[in-house]
């Protein structure tokens, strides 16, 4: 499945095996940028039967430019990333073999971006994993759609981030299952090696066994609230 160009987006599009229409998910990057790992969670969401886009949200510029202005518009809510993220999900759920419902699933930056996004935009379910968690988040995260999250009870760079996240969710009542997994630092779903500073400051690194158990947790949550059901083709 090649390299696509969406609008004016770059990107990685995954298609289930026989014939549509399938939910889509989108998939956003870490801060690595459009990496053999994102590549595989979009085909692992495509085995499932969803029809996954991972966006590069660095089309726009090089890469440190782009790096920098994704920061800067996860901090402020706004921005052109903010705007890919949406050009998205909209040139997805646009395409004939999508039921027009969608998820979006983000690993860290693209976690940050995925957790804003699913507030203010319609998604029927959001995946963050180690994910910054905003100020005020209940005010923030208001409106949201369900939210399955996973952080490392190691990751210094995240602290108490996952009990924030819980606690906002309660206040809002919005359905969630957010864990956090004790001997698991930063980015350890990710298989690729970390930058070493990641490595030392925030335990980063592939852990087998709770990367296993996150992904059944999402597989499940995406199951329920996003999977094909009667009423929600064309």
């Amino acid at each position: 499945m090649p390299e696509i160009e969406a609008g004016e987006l770059r990107g990685f599009l995954a298609v289930p095996d026989g014939q549509g229409p399938w939910p889509g998910v989108v998939v956003l990057h870490e801060v690595y940028g459009l990496t053999d790992d994102i590549r595989e969670y979009a085909l692992r969401f495509a085995r499932a039967g969803y029809l996954a886009f991972a966006p590069d949200l660095y089309t726009h510029g090089t890469r440190l430019r782009c790096v920098l202005r994704a920061f800067r518009d996860l901090a402020a809510n706004q921005g052109q990333a903010f705007d890919d993220v949406e050009a998205a999900r909209l040139w997805l759920t646009g395409r004939a073999d999508c039921t027009g419902r969608a998820g979006v699933i983000g690993f860290c930056l693209g976690g940050g971006f995925a957790l804003l996004s699913a507030a203010r935009r319609d998604y029927a379910v959001a995946s963050v994993n180690y994910a910054p968690v905003p100020r005020k988040a209940a005010e923030v995260l208001s409106g949201t759609c369900p939210v399955v999250a996973a952080y490392g009870g190691r990751d210094r760079t995240l602290p108490r981030s996952a009990g924030r996240l819980d606690k906002a969710l309660t206040e809002l009542g919005v359905r969630h299952d957010v864990r956090e997994y004790p001997d698991a630092g930063h980015a350890f779903l990710n298989r690729h090696k970390p930058w070493l500073f990641v490595r030392i400051l925030a335990a980063a690194g592939f852990r087998e066994a709770e990367a296993a158990e996150a992904w059944t947790a999402i597989t499940a949550f995406f199951a329920e609230h996003l999977a094909l059901t009667e009423g929600t083709q064309r």
